[in-house]
């Protein structure tokens, strides 16, 4: 997606580690212009599954879901990342956060994600896959089917998108792969 690659050289900021910053328009201030064409790219890439479901988890996934549930008109549930002491009925699984380095409960209500759901993932970022393979595990305890997930940025020099790929029935889509990242310097995968 050209628009959000030139976003990305345009305003991320690459820095030591492998960090990748897009605070400014993806996940602390928002760019609803930008929102808006990645959910019209995920619409092209998923319109064809049949999805009654989309599902994300806190925080900066809700956005993309949030334009994505608005334009195929389906409800978008999101993950909490610690129990609410009103939730009683849920599943949970366990994530382990690369940018925040810890472990937490994720956990959804029963009542929102059940068998026969046909689900749709959407996240920002795909890097070790832990919240993805998370996700995987809170849908299969809830016996619903997971089609698809699509992550606004990809950093490909990483396992976790191989290691979702490797799953046969499972379509992963990134709309941004990034393949290095050095200070100041982003490369991109060809598309």
């Amino acid at each position: 997606m050209k628009l959000l690659k030139d976003r990305i050289l345009h305003d991320g900021k690459s820095l030591e580690g492998g960090i990748l910053k897009v605070d400014n328009f993806i996940n602390h201030q928002m760019d609803p212009v930008l929102m808006k064409s990645i959910a019209v790219e995920f619409v092209r890439r998923f319109a064809d599954l049949p999805i009654n479901k989309i599902i994300t988890i806190e925080a900066s996934g809700i956005a993309p879901a949030i334009m994505l549930g608005y334009l195929l008109e389906l409800p978008v549930v999101f993950v909490k990342k610690a129990k609410p002491t009103t939730m009683a009925d849920i599943y949970v699984s366990q994530v382990h956060s690369f940018t925040k380095n810890r472990t937490y409960d994720i956990c959804v209500s029963k009542e929102f994600l059940a068998p026969g759901d046909n689900v749709l993932f959407i996240d920002d970022f795909l890097a070790n896959g832990n919240a993805a393979f998370g996700m995987l595990d809170l849908v299969k305890q809830s016996g619903a089917s997971l089609l698809g997930m699509g992550f606004i940025i990809e950093k490909s020099f990483q396992e976790g998108g191989k290691r979702l790929r490797e799953l046969s029935d499972l379509r992963v889509v990134s709309l941004a792969r990034i393949k290095s990242l050095e200070v100041n310097k982003v490369g991109f995968e060809e598309d």
